[in-house]
């Protein structure tokens, strides 16, 4: 399996409040799949934990057989270059061009004196267009993100995740703060820029219906723990499972 996750624990305030209580799923290269649940279910936690964000206090996660979770330095950022992230408030530089923030995704891969002088380079410069290119946002490359409406902001951001030549894109609620219409679009595009280039998915949702339909796979969180893990079509009592805190549907 390209990503695989055993037994994995992660708590916050001295163990008091466990987010995640040991996660077991494994993802098969090229697959959509999203996860689900109820707020404070974990799901970010879990992203975080994914993109070495945070470290997980038990368990073991897998990156194409490398052990992410083991990971420091050198090995760690090389992980990471694998990693493309996109997140529900787009963390992106406002008062940034697209194009600059698109370039910015460069920087941990440059050295200390071209980064500090933004000296991206003819061929960095062209691939970031490229991909704005791509989003639908060849028209918007100088202009200001502040300037941009929350669409076209997270178009922006898949650009620059995808400036990492990534394996493995994570999205974390990308459509949460956007209007349903516009939400469904980013939904498509994440979808083609899936089968175009062949990337694994991995999605925290808050919408069910998108997920169901975007998805390969669902798979669903409760208070930290798996309670579903199978077809996009989930049936109705395992959406009991993942929703009302129930017992996980056989």
């Amino acid at each position: 399996m390209f990503l695989r996750l055993q037994d994995v624990c992660k708590s916050y305030n001295g163990g008091s409040v466990r987010a995640l209580d040991g996660v077991s799923f494994a993802v098969a290269e090229g697959q959509f799949v999203s996860v689900i649940g109820p707020s404070g279910a974990g799901k970010t936690t879990l992203v975080r934990l994914l993109c070495g964000a945070e470290r997980c206090d038990a368990g073991q996660i897998e990156l194409d057989g490398v052990r992410l979770d083991q990971a420091r330095g050198g090995a760690l950022r090389a992980l990471q270059r694998r990693l493309g992230s996109i997140w529900q408030d787009f963390a992106l530089v406002e008062q940034a061009s697209a194009l600059q923030n698109v370039l910015n995704a460069a920087l941990p891969d440059m050295s200390p004196l071209p980064a500090l002088a933004g000296a991206f380079g003819r061929q960095r410069r062209d691939e970031a267009a490229a991909l704005l290119d791509r989003v639908g946002l060849a028209d918007k490359l100088d202009a200001p993100v502040h300037q941009l409406s929350g669409g076209q902001k997270q178009r922006v951001a898949i650009a620059r995740a995808l400036m990492r030549r990534p394996a493995l894109l994570l999205a974390d609620e990308p459509v949460a703060s956007l209007d349903p219409v516009t939400g469904r679009q980013i939904m498509e595009l994440l979808q083609d820029i899936r089968r175009t280039e062949g990337l694994t998915v991995l999605m925290n949702s808050h919408d069910l219906a998108l997920a169901k339909e975007f998805s390969d796979r669902l798979i669903g969180l409760n208070t930290g723990r798996v309670v579903y893990d199978g077809p996009a079509d989930v049936p109705d009592q395992a959406l009991a499972a993942v929703y009302g805190g129930g017992e996980a549907a056989p």
